[in-house]
């Protein structure tokens, strides 16, 4: 047992103690990380990892970081804060995929006004329950207490995920071509973004998020929790059975900000927007607040949480694998010569 202990600090609201007792409490949630290749154990100063090179001649790390947003404030009107983990993995290990790399290892931050361990673990079994949906393993991470500059109540998670992947099989899009398909990965809902929106039409701090809608299937605060779905292993399986010129993770920005950024010059994404299938959610977020529909498509993914673009040749192939991996993948468009990259029609 540490025999660590600051009255001063804790006078000054940082109980050290807590955040052993938090580390504690979260080891059991970080073991179902564990996959080969994890050197150190939760607690050192800097977590280890060995990936397996073999088999890749020119090995790449690809990194990604991200948080969560505005979204953990409805986890925490709610109290309930075991799937925003989710969303912070999935934020970051989907961006990382999009350039064709599987995840080895995540690490999270937490900055909290006070610092409870029941609610740290709680965070953390969220963060190791994505990281276990994405295949990488939790080394290490930070718990911050801010006493006096975040309410007691308050915290903010954030992360970063390194992968890997050998440099032929990197993603280019520069092997894009007129005809190519653009596949749809539906989303599990709104995912991380735009919670700002979201929070200011909905007016979740005075709202009744217990109120049950028939359309959703499910209260209005659960469905602004649903997590972030994860794309990585269906992903990776598809790129061992098709010729996968382009992913784009549809995040912040939408369709407008997102398809331009895997898009090379003199080709266009042509969406038939006909085609996409909204879930209720965000009609009745458009509704709730007189949203524009370009606003809408420039916010969020109306749907599409990621988008693959495969040769017409290997198409048929990635679907079904892709829906063998639990993503009910569809046709929404193709690439068709063009300056604007994008175009909803």
């Amino acid at each position: 047992m540490s025999k660590s202990f600051s009255a001063s600090y804790a006078a000054a609201g940082v109980d050290i103690t807590a955040g052993y007792e938090g580390v504690r409490l979260m080891k059991k949630h970080v073991e179902r990380t564990m996959i080969p290749g994890v050197v150190s154990d939760i607690g050192g100063f800097g977590g280890l990892f060995a990936p397996d090179l073999a088999g890749m001649k020119e090995p790449v790390l690809v990194s990604g970081t991200d948080g969560v947003g505005t979204k953990q404030r409805i986890a925490q009107i709610l109290g309930k804060h075991d799937t925003v983990g989710i969303d912070c993995v999935a934020m970051c290990v989907n961006d990382i995929i999009c350039c064709g790399a599987k995840p080895i290892f995540f690490l999270d931050y937490i900055a909290i006004g006070k610092n409870e361990p029941e609610k740290v673990a709680t965070l953390v079994s969220g963060v190791a329950e994505g990281c276990v949906q994405s295949g990488c393993a939790l080394i290490g991470g930070e718990t911050a207490e801010h006493p006096g500059t975040m309410a007691a109540d308050d915290y903010d998670l954030a992360g970063f995920a390194v992968g890997i992947v050998d440099k032929s099989k990197i993603i280019d899009k520069n092997s894009m071509k007129e005809g190519d398909v653009i596949l749809a990965l539906p989303s599990s809902g709104i995912h991380s973004n735009g919670y700002s929106l979201v929070r200011k039409v909905f007016d979740v701090e005075s709202a009744d998020l217990g109120k049950y809608y028939d359309e959703l299937g499910m209260t209005l605060g659960e469905a602004l929790l649903v997590p972030t779905k994860i794309y990585v292993k269906p992903v990776l399986a598809a790129m061992e059975v098709s010729e996968i010129h382009g992913v784009t993770h549809v995040t912040g920005g939408g369709f407008y900000e997102n398809f331009p950024r895997c898009i090379p010059d003199g080709l266009c994404a042509k969406i038939n927007k006909a085609d996409i299938r909204i879930p209720a959610i965000f009609t009745l977020l458009q509704n709730t607040g007189n949203i524009p529909e370009r606003d809408m498509y420039n916010t969020y993914n109306m749907g599409v949480g990621m988008a693959v673009i495969v040769s017409r040749e290997t198409a048929d192939a990635a679907i079904a694998t892709l829906k063998e991996g639990g993503c009910d993948a569809y046709v929404i468009g193709e690439i068709v010569a063009g300056e604007e990259k994008v175009e909803l029609c």
